[in-house]
């Protein structure tokens, strides 16, 4: 990793040419990666083209390439891409075989028709928004369309290709390109962004598009449950995966259904009797409904499809329930991006034009990639043979093994779902229990951690208490044992079902710690925000008064804030910034009919500029205020001068975002009437202040599997920790690392003793000393074309993907 210089940066992105296309599925969040890497490749200096229509418009080149400008992907990162916004997308029609021939392949259609259309617009680097129609399970034997066409262009010197049909085609065109011209553009760069919404590419957490898809899903499962329950009936979904059963698992994972079915595990022989017992027996106890998730793709232990219908049919024949199918289809394609697929989208395209720019004729191509919450080159065909293997290994029926190349996540989620789908009796009965409270202001993803938790302790033979009101019904005894079935339904709902106080313990030291004593209580997970860390915090620091607190804690950070220490990602934040980019998107469309319009929006968050921040981001907002990064009022008249000088452009609206405490004096009503003030006669001015509308509403995909990972590996580590304390029939915990935050810190799901973490703490302002995404800050800056130093952008290295870095669990 390396820091930028601003002035080299420019200078090698002088006469370098960028073309940008997007191919094969659409998938949410490509117009994101084209706009950020369109205003990436103007902000250094290179011209950028835009190729309409696919790899068919970089062939067939004319009006298919335009070179493009800083407006040209202006008011875009909203829209999903379909043939009216930039850059329809295109791929061969499919063969007899199904698969789809790589177009630059074609004897008609080949790499030096390809060639021609770049050299004459000398657009060398090339990074495409890879989709499903390059998808390695479906690319032919010869090589992807990328690759051909980098194989074209690298050959100009030696025109040979790997296929003969490629060899022959491409000596055909390579006659009409001067010996000029290919000396001048001898080599092609290449940088690849993951679009499908499948997350189907070995070497990445997260591909684009594939957030919204799960955003798509979820509404639609939220929807079906309330029906289902009204009726008593059973619903088969059917979600797309024809190859990769990642949106079945994780939706299934995030809605708790009750059987699922993906291509990578196929369930045992006599699935059937199975399947039925356990929907019977969910109904035995009172449930009302079932939910059944099915990829598209999903076979049996031999090969054989398994279809909705046929699980439908099963369902009504052997238990007479009354079973709907639905199948979502292309609706997962479709609707706004959300937040983290804009943002996803935003950080790759940056990254994919710093290594076009870092690139020599020997830098082989690369695909950015995310790794935990950092952006990583990665080879592109290690990449490729990475994901065909777990097609060959699916082919083969090593089914263990293709779950296990699909990634550490997607291992880990397989085994989740299992713990948690089903009751199952625990090997023995501990001697430990448990209480779980919720602590500070409410977050969405709170239930969805308290659920996997109690139903981890319970698996494990623990006593799983819970606490009603934090640490207030903890010192008032608030106290109740859960099971199972109790914690049933919680993973979609907002808020907090066991009620949560700010209230910190130091003042009723006394009665938590009698509670603690009467119910025997050998261990403590708190769900919540700042205030739960630092009342953890309070109790590590009594224990040397009170032994009763020589027990193990630890807290799953859960605020919309995001300002806990330990972590990278807090609970709730990500339903936060999208509950605020759906607000900030209604706000600029409300101004598509009125010239020169500037929003002032209002955030939560406290002293933490997290939330405008990010949201700032996704919307693509003009600016965001916050007190991590502070600003004078030569800064302001900045921001009132550039906001004149964008209003004389096509694009007439401006929004501004503000975090509530970002500054004591220049308040949201200050900003109002300084930009009114200075915009008399050029723009008027609007203000909006969200409020607790960022708190409610129920979780996102993310919040739902985030909590339910981070509730399960807290129980798991809480478990583990006990077993090891426990010494003459007593548990005594004193050591600092028997009181963590658990967290996502970079690449890895990291324990931090909370004592540890007090020396990396502002108690004044309630946050981190330092915050990772204080970095997102240069490209929110550069996206509004702002000209700033990015001496503190830390460029990406090429790395490697390999079975063990494919095993490490992020987190998503």
């Amino acid at each position: 990793m390396a820091a930028v210089d601003l002035e080299k940066l420019r200078a090698s992105g002088a006469g370098k040419a960028i073309g940008v296309l997007t191919s094969g599925g659409d998938a949410q969040g490509m117009n994101a990666a084209v706009r950020a890497v369109t205003r990436m490749g103007i902000y250094v200096g290179a011209k950028v083209f835009l190729i309409y229509e696919g790899y068919e418009g970089l062939v067939e080149g004319g009006e298919n390439i335009k070179q493009a400008n800083w407006l040209s992907v202006s008011n875009i990162i909203q829209l999903s891409p379909k043939p009216s916004t930039l850059l329809p997308w295109g791929f061969p029609s499919p063969g007899p075989d199904g698969h789809h021939p790589p177009l630059c392949l074609s004897k008609e259609r080949g790499p030096g028709r390809a060639a021609l259309s770049l050299a004459a617009l000398a657009a060398r680097p090339l990074p495409p928004g890879r989709g499903a129609g390059q998808r390695p399970t479906t690319w032919s034997s010869t090589a992807s369309p990328t690759c051909a066409s980098s194989a074209g262009m690298a050959a100009s010197q030696v025109p040979t290709s790997s296929a003969a049909s490629g060899a022959a085609c491409w000596r055909s065109w390579w006659r009409k390109i001067s010996e000029t011209t290919a000396r001048t553009y001898s080599h092609l760069n290449i940088a690849g962004l993951v679009g499908s919404i499948d997350n189907d590419f070995c070497g990445t957490d997260m591909t684009i598009g594939t957030d919204s898809a799960l955003h798509r899903i979820m509404e639609v499962i939220d929807a079906i449950t309330t029906t289902a329950q009204s009726h008593q009936r059973t619903f088969v979904l059917e979600v797309m995966g024809r190859h990769c059963g990642y949106l079945a698992l994780v939706s299934a994972l995030a809605s708790g259904a009750d059987w699922l079915f993906i291509p990578e595990a196929p369930p045992e022989d006599g699935w059937e009797n199975f399947m039925c017992e356990r929907l019977g027996e969910t109904r035995s106890r009172g449930s009302r409904l079932n939910i059944i998730i099915i990829a598209e793709g999903a076979i049996d232990r031999n090969g054989k499809p398994i279809s909705s219908s046929y699980v439908k049919d099963l369902v009504v024949q052997r238990l007479g329930f009354d079973t709907r199918v639905t199948v979502l289809g292309h609706v997962q394609r479709g609707g706004t991006p959300s937040a983290f697929d804009r943002i996803l989208s935003s950080k790759m395209g940056m990254e994919a034009v710093m290594a076009l720019l870092e690139a020599t004729p020997d830098t082989p191509a690369c695909v950015v990639t995310l790794s935990g919450n950092q952006s990583v080159r990665l080879p592109l065909m290690e990449c490729v043979q990475m994901t065909k293997e777990v097609q060959k290994a699916m082919d083969d029926k090593r089914f263990d093994e293709a779950t296990q190349l699909r990634g550490g996540s997607f291992e880990n989620n397989w085994n989740i779902y299992k713990l948690l789908a089903h009751q199952k009796p625990p090997k023995e009965k501990s001697n430990f229990s448990l209480a779980i409270l919720n602590v500070g202001a409410p977050a969405a993803g709170m239930n969805a951690a308290v659920r996997s938790a109690v139903r981890t302790g319970i698996s494990h033979g623990h006593t799983v208490y819970v606490v009603h009101d934090g640490f207030e019904g903890l010192a008032k005894g608030q106290v109740q044992e859960v099971g199972w079935h109790d914690v049933a339904g919680w993973l979609g709902r907002g808020g907090s079902m066991l009620g949560t106080k700010r209230t910190l313990p130091k003042g009723q030291l006394e009665s938590i710690v009698e509670n603690i004593r009467i119910y025997g209580i050998h261990a403590l997970l708190v769900v919540g925000g700042f205030e739960a860390y630092e009342g953890v915090l309070q109790l590590v620091e009594a224990r040397g008064r009170y032994e009763e607190l020589c027990i193990v804690m630890c807290v799953i950070p859960a605020t919309i804030s995001n300002n806990v220490p330990g972590t990278d990602f807090s609970l709730g934040s990500d339903t936060a910034v999208n509950a605020a980019m759906e607000s900030c998107d209604r706000i600029k469309q409300s101004a598509s009919g009125t010239k020169r319009r500037v929003f002032i929006v209002e955030t939560m968050g406290g002293y933490c500029g997290y939330l405008a921040t990010v949201t700032g981001i996704a919307v693509g907002a003009d600016a965001a205020y916050v007190f991590e990064d502070p600003f004078n009022i030569h800064d302001l008249k900045v921001n009132v001068e550039h906001m004149t000088e964008k209003m004389k452009t096509d694009i007439q609206r401006g929004l501004v975002l503000r975090n509530e405490k970002c500054h004591d004096y220049y308040t949201t009503e200050f900003l109002y009437n300084l930009y009114s003030s200075e915009g008399k006669g050029v723009f008027d001015c609007r203000t909006n202040v969200l409020g607790h509308l960022q708190q409610g509403g129920a979780p996102t995909p993310f919040d739902r599997n985030y909590g339910t990972k981070l509730g399960v590996k807290a129980m798991l580590w809480l478990s583990e920790k006990l077993r090891e304390v426990y010494r003459k029939g007593r548990v005594f915990a004193n050591a600092p690392d028997s009181a963590c935050v658990i967290g996502l810190k970079k690449k890895a799901v990291a324990f931090s003793p909370v004592t540890e973490l007090k020396k990396d703490t502002d108690f004044e302002h309630r946050m981190p000393r330092e915050q990772w995404w204080l970095s997102l800050r240069l490209m929110l800056k550069m996206l509004a074309q702002y000209r700033i130093s990015m001496a503190a952008y830390v460029s990406g290295e090429l790395e490697h993907v390999t079975r063990r870095t494919l095993s490490m669990d992020k987190g998503f």
